[in-house]
């Protein structure tokens, strides 16, 4: 069964705990200019940002992604730990990619600069990488 991504809307109770299991081991770094997991989680589905991988009704990862007219910024990406290094960041920013596109839009990654990983995400898939 493969990652679905969806836009959270209106999260069941299970979707809030794997939210908070999925920014628990998250560097603090993630969460700027939020303060914390607990905000980011709200504004962003507050504001209709918040994309996430779903695989057998669980939540797996998230990122906020935030839609501009000609531009979209995809930014606080993560996985859960136990789940990392299978694709799941991937099919997420693939999908927003996806998404973007068809909005006529382009999506951009947004990262601390300097930060190796996203920057090697960035080139895999041939995004733009704006730092934060």
């Amino acid at each position: 069964m493969p990652i679905v991504v969806e836009s959270l809307r209106d999260p069941s109770y299970q979707d809030q705990q794997d939210l908070q299991k999925i920014y628990q081991d998250a560097p603090h770094w993630l969460f700027a200019p939020f303060d914390g997991a607990a905000q980011l989680i709200e504004d962003s589905l507050l504001d209709g940002a918040l994309i996430a991988g779903r695989f057998n009704d669980r939540l797996l990862g998230a990122a906020r992604l935030e839609r501009h007219s000609n531009t979209w910024q995809l930014s606080q990406l993560c996985v859960r730990k136990v789940t990392r290094r299978r694709g799941v960041a991937e099919r997420l920013v693939c999908e927003a990619q996806a998404m973007a596109e068809r909005a006529g839009a382009e999506l951009h990654l947004l990262a601390p600069a300097g930060h190796l990983e996203a920057q090697a995400l960035a080139a895999k898939l041939k995004l733009p990488l704006d730092p934060i």
